[in-house]
Parts: structure tokens; sequence; C-alpha cells
């Protein structure tokens, strides 16, 4: 007797990394993967997230931690989406002067959300890298959190609807700004961290960390019941990394859960650090005996 494969809806955006899967080369008899989130994953965050719009999909890590603090009903499996280095995504405008990572503290400083990814990983170097007080750091957003329970920090600032950091930081209306994928092409535009490759690179050389960014989580439900499914997905990822081969410029985080344990262990430091979690979780809980034992 044939079975048929358990449909799930699935928030997974088109990388690389994924295109296999999203193209049908990379299939499964187990499971069927529904990609009908929205163009970028990031749109549907809040609806995954307070709606339980989506069966499985893509998260920021930092938003996942979050979702495991306030007991979202996700687990996570060993096997990040997308990372980088996040040392190049703070700017500042050099034609108003020269600023060193600590010339900072004092001032106001811009970033899409406080609990965004990128935010917390940049703001984590500057901390220990570099010696910057972020409490002494005015935080200016635009966007809220994805997790309604979630309260920013007293030193964070919404700023009024219509705002753009771009603009601000070439009027001078802020010190710098963490910017991400939205950072302009633009000479008069410096990194905040001196020689941001060359940083990155020594840091690599002596963490062995890569700024994780997006991961993929399915629900607590699906994993306990459906162990063979959530195996099946993670072996289509593996597969569908494989085929995508080594992407010039890109470099990605590596598989299974211990050896990304540092890089989450960091990541969950920087985010309870920086108020962004009300409790300092620990890797482990961030699986479940299903997807804890993943590996390629």
């Amino acid at each position: 007797m044939s079975t048929v494969a358990l449909k799930i809806t699935t928030n997974l955006a088109e990388y690389p990394v994924t295109q296999a899967i999203r193209d049908g080369r990379v299939s499964s008899s187990v499971v069927s993967l529904d990609c009908c989130g929205p163009t970028l994953a990031h749109d549907a965050f809040k609806a995954m997230l307070r709606d339980n719009a989506y069966d499985a999909g893509e998260l920021a890590i930092v938003t996942y931690l979050q979702a495991r603090a306030y007991g979202k009903p996700y687990v996570m499996i060993p096997i990040p989406i997308s990372g980088r280095f996040q040392h190049k995504t703070v700017a500042y405008n050099a034609e108003l002067g020269h600023l060193d990572p600590k010339d900072i503290e004092g001032k106001q400083v811009g970033v899409r959300t406080y609990a965004q990814t990128t935010g917390v990983w940049a703001r984590g170097i500057l901390q220990h890298e570099y010696g910057v007080d972020l409490n002494k750091v005015t935080w200016l957003t635009i966007e809220d959190a994805h997790l309604s329970e979630y309260r920013d920090p007293s030193n964070v600032r919404k700023l009024p609807a219509g705002s753009k950091l771009k603009d601000m930081l070439f009027k001078g209306e802020i010190a710098a700004a963490i910017m991400g994928n939205d950072m302009p092409d633009d000479p008069r535009l410096k990194t905040l961290v001196p020689d941001a490759a060359a940083a990155a690179k020594d840091w690599y050389q002596r963490e062995g960390v890569i700024c994780m960014n997006h991961v993929f989580v399915v629900r607590e439900e699906l994993s306990k019941e459906r162990p063979d499914v959530v195996r099946e997905i993670f072996r289509m990822f593996v597969e569908s990394r494989r085929l995508a081969g080594e992407q010039p410029g890109k470099i990605l985080p590596p598989i299974g859960l211990d050896a990304n344990r540092k890089a989450l262990e960091m990541a969950i430091q920087f985010a309870f650090e920086q108020k962004v979690i009300p409790r300092r979780l620990s890797v482990d809980e961030l699986f479940d005996d299903t997807t804890a034992v993943l590996t390629a």
C-alpha cells in the first residue's frame, strides 16, 4: 500500500543552499515542504510566532532564542541556512569625522530592530572585541520585535514611522547604524570596526565561529509524533546544501549540534547580556531528542 507524503506549510526562502528543495531536485516520499511563505523569510517571522502560521520554517537565530525563552512550540534542526561575519555591518559617516568603536558611547546608533540578529552579533563584537559599553549608547529602532511578549531595554527608543536610518546617517542625526544587508554603497560610509575584513579573519582564526543567521525550525509536536519526518527534512537540507556547492564570497556555519555549540553559546551570551532574552538558555534546550542527534 502506497503512503502519501505529509505536507507541511513551510516558510522557506530561496537561496543557493535551499534552491534544490524549492525546485524539486531534492524531494521525499515521506514529507512535502509546501513553501508558501513570502519572498523574504523574515517577513513571516511575526506570523509564525504570533499566529502559528507555519508548521516549519526559517527563523533568525536570535528570534529563535526569544521563541524558546517565551515558550513558542518550535524546535531547531541543526543545519543553519545562513551565516556571515558581522564586523562589516556597522557604518558611520566619515564625512562628519572619524569614529572609533568606543566613540559611539554617549551617542545615538540606529538599528532596524533592537532584537535583530545582525544587531545582537554586531553589538556583541563591539562589546567584547572593542570594549564598548552598550548601556552608554542610545539605540534607535524603526520596527517592532517579532515577539509580542518582548520589550526593549530602557536605552532603546522607537523612531517615528517613515524614518530611514540611511538618511539619518548622512544628515548626522545618528552617529552610526547597524545596516546589515541594507548597507548603502557610498564612499562616505566607513565601517565602525577598523579594517572589518581583517578583523573578521582574525576573529575566525581565534574563535572558530561563524555568526549564525537563519536556522530552520519545526513544530515540537511534529518532531515528537513524526521523528521520521524531521529526520527526512534534515536529509533534504544536507543534500540541497551539497548540490549548491561552494558559494564564492559566502561562508556557512557547519552542520550538527556539536559543530555549532560554540556559536550558539556565544549567541545566547550576547542576547542575554543585551537583555534580548529574559534568561540565559542552554544550548541543549534549543533541540529535542530527535533533532539533537542529527548529523551529516
